[in-house]
């Protein structure tokens, strides 16, 4: 059974080349890429990469139905540029697209790392994913931030033992700016989704994920880390809220959000 490994880009030049050499037992490699201005493309195709580059973009959902509509294999596999298939993973992929009665989908779990330690705490750990499919069995949603891959049929997924190594964080400039980015985009979805927040409720929202991530999902035992990842999770969540909050002090947004309702 031939396996497809699709995902997307966007400046991934320090990541690209470990990511695509931990999946080249793929019969095909995907990429997807939002007009990358470093050498992503590049690295891409001298790794053998399908590349396709693309004018605009929808969001992470669509984007990586885009790439997933690219796949020719029976089964696909997605990853993140900051991503890594482990030797053990390998071998337990193969095996199981290899066997004709495994069921239409899989969940792996993912090891992360943030700024200098592996996380086996705080709500980070085993952290399953569903990306390992048969091709036209599942689809990812539309959402332009936070998309899930969904069965197309109702199934239940099976789980892999062996995980991803997710180099999620590298050091704090990436967590500020991916706390900006993301909760502009999650602020923007759950806005047009009719929710709306206040200021309050943004310092309530930001102080519960402190306390879920550092007591409830026994963050303290991360150490210096794991302390930093709960404060850091505490902005995140701020933010978002604040933004939602910001969204709907926008007169424009006012007046739609009167007319649709």
């Amino acid at each position: 059974m031939s396996i497809s490994v699709i995902l997307i880009t966007k400046n991934e030049a320090a990541n690209i080349q470990a990511c695509l050499q931990s999946v080249s037992f793929a019969n095909e490699i995907i990429v997807v890429d939002s007009q990358s201005s470093d050498k992503t493309v590049e690295i891409a195709q001298q790794m053998g990469a399908k590349v396709t580059i693309t004018s605009d973009w929808p969001g992470f959902g669509p984007q990586k139905n885009r790439a997933l509509d690219l796949a020719t294999g029976d089964w696909v596999l997605s990853i993140d540029a900051d991503e890594r298939v482990t030797p053990e993973l390998q071998a337990e992929i193969l095996a199981i697209t290899a066997n004709s009665e495994a069921s239409a989908a899989y969940m792996i779990p993912r090891l992360s790392w943030y700024c200098g330690r592996f996380m086996r705490h705080s709500g980070w750990y085993p952290d399953y994913v569903l990306r390992l499919f048969r091709r036209g069995q599942a689809r990812f949603t539309e959402h332009i931030v936070h998309e899930t891959v969904q069965l197309i049929q109702a199934g239940t997924a099976g789980h892999l033992k062996n995980h991803f190594l997710h180099y999620s964080f590298m050091n704090t400039e990436q967590v500020l700016e991916k706390i900006n980015k993301y909760s502009s985009a999650a602020a923007e979805q759950a806005f047009a989704q009719g929710r709306r927040s206040t200021v309050s409720g943004a310092f309530l929202r930001g102080c519960w994920a402190f306390i879920r991530t550092y007591l409830l999902r026994l963050g303290f035992l991360d150490g210096p880390q794991g302390f930093a990842l709960a404060l850091s999770n505490a902005h995140g969540t701020y933010y978002r809220y604040l933004k939602i909050w910001q969204l709907g002090q926008n007169p424009a947004n006012k007046i739609t959000s009167s007319k649709d309702s």
